[in-house]
């Protein structure tokens, strides 16, 4: 069983909102996205640059750099010049706060 961090509370991260955190020397964006709640680690796969200041639309981001693209729920992606999916983490909510795993999937 994965352990859990509490990273912020539900309305601390609205609807289409974005914030990334460290979790075990890792940096891990975290998204809101119609009320679910996923995680990603906050680096693209082509070029290792940050993925979270991407356009995200629906459940995939663009990275900012180069355009590849992956989907947020499982961390595959969706379109070069990336070829090597990115970790996804588990995410729960947990009396108001949103928890993710400190092992990806």
């Amino acid at each position: 069983m994965a352990d859990y961090v509490t990273v912020a509370q539900v309305d601390e991260l609205p609807a289409g909102e974005r914030l990334v955190v460290e979790i075990n020397r890792k940096w891990v964006a975290v998204f809101n996205v119609g009320g679910e709640f996923y995680a990603v680690q906050d680096i693209c796969s082509h070029d290792e640059g940050e993925l979270a200041e991407g356009e995200l639309h629906g459940c995939e981001i663009a990275c900012p750099r180069h355009g590849a693209r992956f989907d947020i729920r499982t961390g595959k992606v969706l379109s070069a010049p990336a070829f090597v999916d990115i970790p996804a983490f588990d995410v729960r909510v947990v009396d108001g706060l949103v928890q993710v795993a400190t092992r990806k999937r």
